[in-house]
């Protein structure tokens, strides 16, 4: 099989596997899976009370997943659930949970607040473009294939 990557490309994914790597650290370092930090991330941006089944598209990550993150937190006290509409469950913080989050995801975010606005508005702007750009290019690749592998059979 002959692969051919660009420069540009390898780096683009180097810098993606550090930014991953980087909030995995965050997460061990809290003694959270990176699951767990990401559902507490979301809930801290839309406010107690979303669904897993919220959850689960926001995060793009399986319903398994995102049970199984959520009964792990339930179990240490971090959040509880309360019936929601139909069938969805709303997942609520504790009190420990709130001391989490003030203590483990708001100081993220003011990082990654900090960092954004050193970035100034219009290269921030420009990053944001670029990715959802590039994401969108790369699912209408994959849905179209091409001409060296059948993606349709993954």
């Amino acid at each position: 099989m002959n692969i051919t990557v660009m420069e540009e490309l390898r780096m683009f994914n180097q810098v993606y596997r550090e930014m991953d790597a980087f909030y995995h650290m965050l997460a061990v370092k809290s003694g959270l899976s990176d699951s767990a930090l990401w559902i507490l991330y979301s809930i801290c941006e839309d406010g107690d009370g979303c669904s897993q089944k919220k959850l689960c598209e926001k995060l793009s990550t399986s319903k398994q997943t995102i049970h199984s993150a959520i009964h792990k937190l339930e179990q240490d006290g971090i959040l509880y659930l309360e019936a929601g509409t139909g069938r969805d469950k709303n997942i609520c913080l504790t009190e420990s949970g709130k001391q989490l989050m003030e203590q483990v995801i708001l100081p993220i975010i003011a990082v990654e607040n900090e960092a954004f606005a050193m970035m100034g508005e219009t290269e921030a702007k420009e990053l944001l473009r670029l990715s959802e750009r590039y994401g969108r290019l790369i699912r209408e690749v994959y849905e179209a294939g091409n001409e060296h592998t059948d993606f349709r059979t993954l």
